[in-house]
C-alpha cells in the first residue's frame, strides 16, 4: 500500500476546519449586517450579546482545532515508520467521517446527545489509532 495514502483523510481533515471557519466568517458577517452584533462584540473573542447561532459555529472551529491535534502527528507517525495499512487508512477515514458527522449535528440541529455520540466515537477511533501504532 502507498504510505502517502495517509494524507487524503488528513487533508480531508484540513478541508473540513477551513469549511467551518468560512462557516463562522458567514455567520458573524451576517449577524453583524443583521444588527444582531456589533464588531465589539469579537474584541476578546465573543461577549455575551453574540447569539447562539453565531457562537456555535466558532465553538464548532475550536473543536476541530483540539482533537485533531492527536489526529495529524499519529497519522504522520504511521507515514514515517512506513506502517500504514489498509485497516490504519479506513481508522482514518473513519475519525474524520466522525468528526463530519460532529460538525454537521453542531451546526444545523444541534441534538446534544447525538453530537455527543458522534464525539465519543471519534475520541474512540483516535485512541485505536495511537493504541494500534504502540501495539504492533
Amino acid at each position: 500500500m502507498p504510505q502517502d495514502t495517509i494524507f487524503a483523510p488528513m487533508g480531508a481533515m484540513a478541508l473540513l476546519t477551513f469549511l467551518v471557519l468560512m462557516f463562522v466568517y458567514r455567520r458573524r458577517v451576517g449577524s453583524h449586517r443583521a444588527g444582531q452584533v456589533q464588531i465589539e462584540d469579537f474584541r476578546y473573542g465573543e461577549s455575551g450579546a453574540v447569539p447562539g447561532h453565531v457562537s456555535i459555529a466558532n465553538r464548532n472551529y475550536m473543536n476541530l482545532l483540539e482533537l485533531p491535534t492527536l489526529f495529524y502527528p499519529v497519522c504522520l507517525m504511521f507515514f514515517v515508520a512506513g506502517r500504514v495499512t489498509p485497516l490504519v487508512l479506513a481508522t482514518a477515514w473513519t475519525f474524520v467521517g466522525l468528526r463530519t458527522i460532529h460538525s454537521v449535528i453542531h451546526l444545523s440541529y444541534n441534538n446534544i446527545m447525538h453530537r455527543l455520540t458522534a464525539f465519543a466515537a471519534s475520541i474512540a477511533v483516535l485512541a485505536a489509532l495511537w493504541l494500534e501504532f504502540f501495539v504492533r
